[in-house]
């Protein structure tokens, strides 16, 4: 015999309209007994987008996308109760769902809305489509979750973080690039140290991927902005626009890196864009949209450049310093960003590269890349647009 939510389901999901939700929510709504086997019902659909390749943080940020931020929080309730099946999860998991939005109550007094919410949030579920799979999935055997850290890798971290909070913190610009330099420098001498490490123990890592979420709004600025932190700290970042994420291919140490720096640096840039828009609005400009789209592309794009010339100044440093010279510390980090590049391009065979342009606002541009160098202020400006893969 059909089960209530066999027929809520039949009706619901596989129909659009309005009409065909209230009809499953209304058989759902009735059925008080069926509460439980409705939500066993939606863990089995965020298993299968496990299957798909999706993983928490890219589920909740998806259904925001489509849905709304209850939809969002109802989603995270399921994944909490699916993932506790598992006796260990794969490190970013862990992370991922304890930032997940709280859990919502279930069995609400208005049934009806409720199982309508469900019923919704099912409907996106059942239609994810499969991405590339990044990392071991939950319930992956434990000797392929964890990559053996580096004898200083915990203590670099903490003083990379230390060193962004600061600069997310202090009100005046000048320390807050000073300070988000010398991180910069820090992840890149990390990743030489790795490089060489990794050479001389013949370790047998390989490139890995995460994703990390562009979120409206002013995409297209933020995805530059993530590829070129990438580029600086060799990776590869590969743009989702209808999806809402960019997938990072790198080795995990530089992951790690891209992932800090990526967030401070947008977190920074979009406090700076509200210091100068504040000062447009106060001279009468009106205009604020164009204005924050231009700050951001300007901000990435010489940011972009700074990053790059600060990440290419350590590695010459470090190649004075340890006396490898072009016999040694360039080969394996050539080797290094080969493998990058094979991996990505594995994962990635479609690929193409937009320029993006349409950035016609100068006052925004201007301040943009003042905020993100401002010991270059008296150069010339490059070009109001911008290259991003996807």
């Amino acid at each position: 015999m059909e089960s209530v939510i066999d027929r809520a389901c039949a009706a619901a999901l596989y129909a659009e309209g309005d009409a065909a939700l209230d009809t499953g929510a209304s058989l759902l709504a009735a059925a008080p007994d069926a509460d439980a086997e409705a939500h066993l019902r939606g863990e089995e659909f965020v298993r299968r987008a496990w299957d798909r390749g999706w993983h928490p943080a890219d589920l909740v940020r998806f259904v925001r996308r489509e849905l709304d931020e209850r939809r969002a929080a109802l989603a995270a309730t399921l994944i909490a109760a699916e993932t506790a099946r598992y006796a260990e999860l794969p490190p970013r998991w862990l992370q991922q769902l304890a930032e997940l939005p709280p859990p919502l109550p279930r069995n609400r007094p208005d049934r009806f809305s409720y199982a309508a919410d469900l019923l919704e949030l099912y409907r996106v579920l059942l239609r994810l489509p499969a991405i590339e799979p990044v990392g071991p999935p939950p319930g992956a055997a434990a000797d392929h979750l964890h990559r053996p850290p580096a004898a200083d890798e915990p203590r670099m971290l903490t003083r990379i973080r230390a060193l962004l909070a600061k600069a997310e913190a202090t009100g005046f610009p000048e320390e807050a690039e000073a300070l988000t330099t010398k991180a910069q420098e820090l992840m890149a001498r990390h990743t030489i140290d790795e490089a060489l490490l990794a050479a001389r123990t013949h370790s047998s890592e390989t490139p890995g991927a995460c994703r990390i979420g562009v979120e409206p709004p002013y995409e297209s600025a933020k995805a530059i902005l993530l590829d070129a932190v990438a580029s600086a700290n060799r990776c590869r970042a590969v743009w989702n626009e209808d999806l809402g994420f960019s997938t990072v291919v790198g080795f995990e140490a530089d992951l790690e890196a891209v992932e800090l720096l990526f967030t401070s640096l947008l977190v920074q840039g979009t406090a700076a864009m509200t210091r100068a828009e504040a000062g447009q609005r106060a001279g009468g400009r009106k205009r604020t949209k164009t204005f924050r789209q231009a700050f951001l592309m300007g901000y990435a794009q010489r940011l972009g450049r700074r990053l790059s010339a600060d990440a290419e100044r350590v590695t010459a440093a470090a190649e004075s310093d340890t006396g490898q010279g072009g016999g040694g510390l360039l080969p394996v980090l050539a080797a290094r960003d080969v493998a990058v590049a094979d991996t990505a391009e594995r994962m990635f065979p479609r690929t193409t590269t937009t320029r993006l342009r349409g950035v016609s606002d100068l006052a925004g541009w201007t301040h943009g890349t003042e905020a993100a160098d401002r010991a270059r202020m008296g150069g010339a400006s490059p070009r109001p647009d911008g290259e991003i893969t996807s």
